[in-house]
């Protein structure tokens, strides 16, 4: 008798990463973080400029707007740098936009000037989408990719706290004192020179870290691959699961943008906080997506990533029409619940797409985040009716989770 066992399973599991990729892991990880920072100081502007610059909720959608608008002018050019100078050139690239659009707030509130503020968000949001873009396919390519949705969700969760600081830094800044009738741009000028300043910074220090050749196992196509293209004459667009993927991200990040960018009014018109309340509940709000990403993140090892992503889908759409009934205290705490379901469908979609593309996977990865584009149409419609009632306009986003459910239920298959 052998007294050799046979290799056990855990020993043959695939390792989140590797310690050679520890470094930059850790870097890119913290991009996460800051890119979630600003997209949700983006919606507490949304509610600052309609009392500051006399805006309609349908006309602050415009903050959306240029944020997410950068995502459809961006996402290929980006792809195509990161494929010609790599990842750490398209960090690099992202962070300097960002930067650089923060700066610009410097002479748009000196103009106070609506559309000035709305190309400084433009180019910020190009850094955004820049960092999107690139970030993704770095985190997934910093391991095997058996485990690459754990590492994206991992890095996830790290926006999702960047989205708690958001929230509570703006309403700090520039909802605390706010002012009936007041004009004052000072705040918006010194908060994102600060913006600006920190991610120079992150920046210059990225620019010093080494990082380690990579393997990057989506563009594969060794024989023991498991992401190489099922069949290599193949092109990107006859893959249905990609297609899916960039529809099923558009309409995500159509109802993210929509909700996130009333909430603020929802607190204020149907549960009478003021401002600076709804937005420290906003804090809250995104605190629950970061439950929602690590929960979500454990479910995955016994339930299949594209199963959880329709349970979530399944989910969102019971709280949009409880959201939708102002029940008072039971339709807030829906809508709190709203976004602990959003948690996992930004990087599940982004992963699943990603699957069994080879050597098409970069640009596919530019497709997806394009995607993202939905954030800057939908607040508008939801804009336009919550100018007349701010809980109806949450019938809308069941359009989007239904599309996002049949991604999960069906569409998701790799053929």
């Amino acid at each position: 008798m052998s007294n050799v066992s046979p290799p056990s399973h855990a020993a043959n599991a695939p390792k989140f990463t590797e310690n050679k990729y520890l470094v930059t892991l850790v870097f890119v990880t913290s991009l996460f973080m800051f890119w979630g920072i600003a997209i949700t100081m983006g919606d507490v502007l949304n509610k600052h400029f309609q009392h500051v610059l006399s805006l309609t909720k349908f006309q602050s959608a415009f903050v959306q707007f240029a944020i997410f608008g950068a995502y459809a002018v961006m996402g290929i050019p980006a792809g195509l740098f990161m494929k010609r100078f790599g990842y750490k050139n398209g960090v690099l690239l992202g962070l300097s936009l960002f930067a650089g659009g923060s700066f610009l707030f410097v002479p748009a509130a000196a103009a106070a000037s609506f559309p000035f503020f709305g190309l400084a968000l433009f180019i910020l949001g190009c850094g955004l989408s820049t960092l999107e873009t690139v970030a993704h396919p770095f985190v997934a390519s910093l391991g095997d990719q058996r485990t690459s949705d754990q590492r994206i969700n991992f890095a996830q969760a790290f926006n999702a706290l960047g989205a708690i600081i958001g929230p509570t830094i703006g309403s700090y800044f520039l909802l605390r004192n706010n002012v009936e009738g007041s004009t004052d741009l000072t705040s918006v000028k010194v908060l994102y020179i600060a913006i600006g300043a920190v991610i120079a910074c992150i920046a210059i220090g990225f620019s010093f870290v080494k990082v380690p050749a990579l393997t990057d196992p989506h563009g594969s196509t060794s024989a023991d691959s498991v992401n190489e293209d099922n069949k290599s004459g193949k092109k990107l667009f006859e893959h249905r699961h990609f297609k899916w993927a960039v529809a099923a991200q558009f309409f995500n990040v159509a109802a993210q943008g929509g909700t996130w960018a009333f909430f603020i009014n929802y607190g204020h018109e149907k549960m009478g906080f003021t401002d600076a309340v709804a937005a420290n509940y906003m804090g809250l709000f995104m605190g629950l997506m970061l439950a929602g990403r690590f929960v979500g993140t454990f479910l995955m090892r016994v339930i299949a990533p594209h199963s959880l992503l329709a349970i979530f889908a399944a989910g969102n759409i019971v709280m949009c029409l409880i959201v939708a009934q102002s029940w008072g205290w039971p339709s807030f705490i829906a809508l709190l619940m709203l976004n602990f379901f959003f948690s996992i469908m930004f990087p599940t979609i982004f992963s699943l797409g990603l699957k069994n593309l080879g050597s098409h996977t970069q640009q596919a990865s530019s497709f997806i985040s394009m995607g993202v584009c939905g954030g800057a149409f939908f607040p508008f419609l939801m804009g336009a009716v919550a100018d007349y009632d701010v809980a109806t306009a949450y019938y809308l986003p069941i359009i989007c989770y239904a599309v996002i459910f049949m991604f999960g239920y069906k569409f998701y298959k790799v053929r």
